[in-house]
């Protein structure tokens, strides 16, 4: 069940990410992180600590619950 939220909130965090025309090398500039890592996170190919989540939400200029409106 983990792996859906974090598939979900990955989702939302590349959604975000694009329809403010940031690339994932930019905002893991942003995040002080690599792009892959940024991609390993949209992929849902770790678990994200709760610190990251604020930051990327700074970056993006949202809120962190903007990454857990969920459609499951």
């Amino acid at each position: 069940m983990q792996k859906k939220y974090l598939e979900c909130i990955g989702k939302n965090i590349k959604n975000i990410r694009k329809s403010k025309k940031i690339s994932q090398e930019k905002l893991a500039e942003l995040i002080g992180k690599s792009r892959n890592y940024v991609g390993m996170v949209e992929r849902a190919e770790l678990n994200i600590p709760t610190g990251m989540l604020i930051d990327i939400a700074l970056a993006l200029k949202t809120h962190p619950k903007e990454f857990f409106d969920m459609d499951l």
